[in-house]
């Protein structure tokens, strides 16, 4: 993990990241499910399943979500922050074996309320080892202006 100071000037549009990539287990289901008290059967139940439509058990959007965030988080900036998200969408099913990795894009900056700070947003996709995006949002952090 590297710190590294960057400031809402120093981002440029368009700049984007890869992650490596990461295989989803049954135990990263198992735990979320007891950390999140989602014990849908969607997740939990490999018979219920078969009769669904995926026909088997999927990871719950949450799961990916966290695990494609933390997948990102290998650079920390101490003059930045996260908002929060937005437009967050579960595309595809993600299942046991499935082996995701995560693409960051500058997709947007604007000025904030509080003129120390800019908004840089993030567009965040996550794709399975077939290259087929299963999950997206964007990323709003606030990032300290230079002249502050």
């Amino acid at each position: 993990m590297s710190f590294e100071s960057q400031f809402f000037e120093d981002y440029n549009l368009g700049e984007t990241r890869t992650t490596m990539g990461r295989t989803i287990t049954e135990t990263d289901i198992v735990m979320h499910a007891g950390q999140t008290g989602d014990f849908f059967p969607h997740h939990m139940n490999a018979e219920w399943c078969k009769d669904q439509p995926f026909e088997r058990r999927i990871a719950h959007g949450t799961l990916i979500f966290s695990i494609a965030i933390g997948q990102t988080a290998t650079e920390v900036n101490p003059e930045a922050f996260s908002k929060g998200y937005n437009r967050l969408r579960f595309i595809k099913p993600v299942f046991i074996g499935d082996t995701i990795y995560t693409e960051v894009s500058i997709s947007d900056k604007s000025d904030d309320k509080n003129p120390k700070y800019g908004q840089v947003t993030e567009h965040v996709e996550v794709f399975n080892q077939d290259d087929e995006i299963v999950l997206a949002c964007d990323h709003i952090l606030l990032v300290k202006q230079k002249e502050y």
